[in-house]
């Protein structure tokens, strides 16, 4: 037999992808890649596949194994763009979820992943998962056009393109008359429970009253790292960043085109799918969109962005009450005091602050009390609403998309923001009364 025959010998042809940082902290997925398919595989960085998939060689692919680590949940822009892709050219998707929550998988399927599965892997998992997407029914590509085996001359037309049906609005409730109160929250620092406040602040007041509770909006402005869509479930739409940048000549209705709807009750301004520059909006964007809302709705709520940006001002001088969350610690204290100060140098309505303790201590912390009453004397606030420790059901109700009223009902934390909440009520029906 002539060696030379072996030199000459075409290699495998590539099968399926694995896409990772570095392939190597995923030994089990290499072996069991391996076992399935020999060396019928390769190896890409999320940016290579990505290029990879704008080559027609990518329509030869299976399916693609992406590897997602914890470090990926904070930016889910990248990967969920690469399976967008990838579901355009027929491949498939698997996860391989290394240590990662279920809002961030849930998210990632949403976008078009076809299954997932944890690691380290146990034995047959991923064999298991390639069998479930191989038996599952072809997609429709309507990304790659087919190509022709017959001349053009005796092709027949393509089809025309079905045109994409535009969202349907939101349905809005009737206002209950009045005008419209606007209630933002922003944390002072990073985990002090402001969109968790939000989110079911605003679920309360749309459930304040059996028999006629008022409209509510509730407006995401975190424009990098709003969580309000995952906390509830609901879809991010492109629409968004388009709308975001053209705020002062879109009109009503245009707005309510961007909003979602939370069981039929709430209305969702979602935060763009994508990581925006804080400064994409200015103070005319920010005060257009909050006129629609208050135009549409009773009630709106705002979840801000924790830090100061050129529009903050704008949203604390149309909000009726500015939610500031914080905890009894060092860093919400001097970011407190830094806060106010930034405020007094500006003369804005600092009266508006309305600083929320989250986690504050229970009825028999005598220390605790002792602690909370020095920080409002040493920064000359008073500390108006304590919000106890929800503890492990309120990470439970964010990540499967739920409210507190709907998962926990009878938790501590969900019974203080129901408190919150009547206090708002009556105090807008009192004032409408004056009126």
């Amino acid at each position: 037999m002539n060696s030379g025959l072996a030199l000459k010998s075409e290699p495998a042809r590539i099968q399926a992808c694995t896409v990772s940082d570095d392939v190597h902290r995923f030994d089990l997925l290499i072996e069991d890649m391996e076992a399935e398919l020999g060396e019928a595989w390769g190896d890409l960085g999320f940016a290579e596949a990505r290029a990879f998939l704008d080559q027609p060689e990518a329509t030869e692919l299976q399916f693609l194994a992406i590897a997602v680590t914890p470090e990926h949940e904070m930016d889910l822009g990248m990967i969920g763009e690469l399976i967008v892709a990838s579901k355009a050219r027929g491949v498939k998707c698997i996860l391989v979820a290394h240590d990662v929550g279920p809002a961030a998988l849930r998210e990632l399927l949403r976008l078009g992943a076809d299954d997932f599965v944890p690691y380290p892997l146990a034995e047959g998992a991923l064999h298991d998962a390639i069998e479930r997407m191989r038996d599952a029914p072809p997609m429709r590509i309507a990304a790659v056009p087919a190509v022709a085996s017959v001349p053009e001359e005796d092709a027949p037309a393509p089809a025309p393109a079905a045109p994409l049906a535009p969202p349907e609005p939101v349905e809005i409730a009737p206002r209950i008359g009045g005008e419209a109160a606007v209630f933002a929250v922003q944390g002072i620092a990073g985990g002090t429970g402001a969109s968790t406040l939000a989110v079911n602040l605003a679920w309360e007041l749309a459930n304040i009253d059996k028999q006629k509770s008022p409209s509510v909006c509730l407006l995401d402005l975190d424009l990098q790292a709003g969580t309000v869509s995952t906390f509830l479930d609901l879809p991010r739409r492109d629409m968004v960043i388009e709308l975001l940048q053209d705020a002062r000549s879109m009109d009503v209705e245009a707005f309510k085109q961007a909003l979602l709807s939370y069981q039929s009750k709430l209305s969702v301004f979602p935060a763009p799918p994508e990581l925006l520059p804080l400064d994409l909006i200015g103070p005319e964007e920010v005060e257009a969109l909050i006129g629609f809302a208050t135009q549409c709705f009773d009630i709106v709520v705002i979840d801000m962005p924790h830090t100061l940006v050129m529009w903050t001002e704008t949203v604390l001088t149309l909000s009726d009450v500015y939610f500031t969350t914080m905890e009894l610690d060092m860093r919400s204290a001097q970011n407190a005091m830094r806060f106010l100060k930034a405020l007094r140098a500006e003369t804005l309505p600092v009266e508006k602050l309305n600083f929320v303790l989250n986690r504050a201590p229970g009825l028999t912390d005598l220390s605790g009390k002792a602690r909370v009453k020095k920080l409002g004397e040493s920064l000359g606030i008073k500390v108006s609403t304590q919000l106890p420790d929800g503890g492990r059901p309120v990470l439970q109700a964010g990540d499967n998309g739920q409210t507190l009223m709907e998962s926990a009902r009878k938790n501590p934390l969900r019974k203080e923001i129901r408190k919150l909440a009547e206090g708002l009520h009556k105090a807008m029906l009192a004032e409408a009364a004056t009126k």
